[in-house]
């Protein structure tokens, strides 16, 4: 097919991100229009697209044939039931939507329209953890057996987006470990079973949960345990932003998506892969070293679409890390260990 037509729903942090990427490094797409927050006229301006006054309107463009929807979390699954009714297929951010039904009936509604959704999983597209990735497919460390996850992040909720804090919207382990639930299925193959968590705040002011400890089994046995929070001291923990460590039969992989990726086997360690620094404080949030993964996923999706082949992330991805989460919720809120589909 000719180049893909792409809509933007939503103007803020990620729709400049998907913006900038796709116009400046993607192929076979062409940016159309975006819709939606207070900052839409001026991408608009900024990207010289079409300035549609809705999502609703936007869909229905015959010019746009797929939209990356980038709006905070609630909206998502109004705003990707329209996108299917109109045949568009569609990236949503992460997380995919606030409830497991409303997961399910978005991937629905793509498959009666005979559309692709895919979720917005960055961290699968860093270099760190694309190789490591690689690794435990090659057998290097052999069967997994436990996975420590981290995601300690010291800017404080204060340094979120104020919707982030907004409980409609759930909270940072729903907003931002949803990337670690994914990581952990995406590097095992196997599905979470069990959940058990502690979730909470420790600002009495903070109106939704800013600290999380998960423990969890996988269908295959592994055990996973999960340590997210944003209320940490600076500089926080080296390595520890979106980390993990793995433990296999026959060797360890010590992962920092954001610096070097440690792999040992044969009993010492060497260094597999190196991630650049995102430069922050000069080039900002459009810093070419973080739009890189951004980069890899826009593009598979294009591919995808314009291909007629399933992107690489699907729904069902989406749906699941939505129900880990959720489920560690609900075993804070009870007290309890919830097991999946029960």
């Amino acid at each position: 097919m000719a180049d893909v037509g792409i809509g933007i729903i939503g103007s803020g942090f990620m729709g400049r991100t998907y913006s900038e990427t796709i116009r400046r490094y993607c192929k076979r797409a062409r940016l159309v229009a975006v819709t939606g927050g207070s900052r839409a006229e001026p991408l608009a301006k900024d990207y010289g697209l079409q300035l549609d006054p809705s999502a609703a309107s936007l869909v229905v463009r015959k010019d746009v044939d797929a939209v990356f929807i980038a709006t905070p979390h609630h909206l998502h699954a109004a705003e990707a039931a329209a996108a299917a009714k109109a045949g568009k297929h569609m990236v949503i951010e992460k997380p995919m939507a606030c409830t497991v039904a409303d997961c399910d009936a978005i991937i629905e509604a793509c498959k009666r329209a005979n559309v692709w959704c895919s979720i917005a999983f960055s961290q699968r597209t860093r270099r760190c953890n694309i190789q490591a990735k690689r690794i435990i497919e090659e057998g290097q460390i052999g069967r997994i057996r436990h996975i420590e996850e981290t995601s300690l992040v010291a800017t404080g909720l204060a340094g979120l987006p104020k919707w982030q804090s907004d409980p409609q919207n759930l909270g940072t382990l729903f907003g931002h470990a949803i990337h670690n639930f994914d990581r952990v299925r995406w590097f095992t193959g196997a599905e979470i079973k069990t959940v058990y968590a502690k979730c909470g705040s420790i600002e009495p002011d903070v109106k939704v949960e800013g600290s999380s400890m998960v423990l969890m089994t996988l269908t295959d046995g592994t055990l996973v345990t999960l340590w997210a929070s944003f209320q940490v001291p600076k500089p926080s923990f080296p390595r520890a932003q979106f980390a993990c460590r793995i433990i296999g039969e026959k060797g360890l992989i010590d992962l920092d998506a954001y610096g070097e990726l440690r792999v040992c086997t044969g009993g010492e360690w060497r260094v597999a892969e190196t991630q650049d620094p995102i430069d922050w404080q000069g080039k900002g949030f459009l810093d070419p070293v973080r739009l890189e993964s951004y980069t890899l996923q826009c593009q598979d999706f294009i591919d995808a679409v314009a291909d007629r082949r399933p992107p690489a992330v699907t729904g069902w991805d989406g749906r699941q890390a939505v129900a880990a989460a959720l489920a560690a919720y609900e075993s804070s809120a009870m007290g309890k260990e919830i097991v999946m589909g029960e």
